[in-house]
């Protein structure tokens, strides 16, 4: 199963795709989208162009989105929503189911922890995907996206083979 975890961002939309072989993962690729454009909408529809050619590149099986907390700054929630509509749209575009997923649980399943921070995501992403090269934080945190995807993804497999 190849899985595209996107982990979203208005500036910079992170993206990683693994490839899951039963318990077995390995990287693909991983990457950011960087908006480009003075105004929100030219800077989504950047993010919709990117994201779509790496999902026409990498052709991935399933995908998988943080899912939003909310700011104290509205304004800033509102528009982190917007670019998280985008991660959510293109998946769909591709005929693609979408897990959501909470940060705690991105980060208890891959750290084993619901607060851990940036650095040990990435540590542990590293472990698990031995030799990566990790573009950005953003992408480090959507292979951990793709991670926690593939772990619950193939988990009702699991117990239906145990049955």
């Amino acid at each position: 199963m190849r899985v595209l975890g996107i982990d979203p961002g208005l500036r910079n939309l992170g993206w990683g795709v693994i490839e899951a072989k039963g318990s077995r993962l390995s990287h693909v690729a991983n990457g950011t989208c960087h908006s480009a454009g003075t105004d929100l909408a030219a800077r989504l529809l950047s993010l919709h162009a990117q994201l779509s050619a790496v999902f026409a590149r990498y052709a991935p099986d399933t995908a998988a989105v943080e899912q939003t907390f909310v700011n104290k700054d509205a304004v800033a929630t509102l528009k982190l929503g917007q670019a998280r509509a985008i991660a959510l749209l293109v998946p769909a575009q591709f005929g693609l189911a979408v897990g959501e997923y909470a940060p705690n649980k991105v980060k208890k399943t891959v750290v084993g922890v619901g607060h851990a921070d940036k650095a040990q995501i990435q540590h542990m992403v590293k472990m698990q995907l031995p030799g990566v090269t990790l573009a950005s934080a953003d992408a480090a945190d959507a292979l951990a996206i793709a991670i926690c995807h593939a772990f619950y993804a193939a988990a009702p497999q699991s117990r239906m083979r145990a049955s």
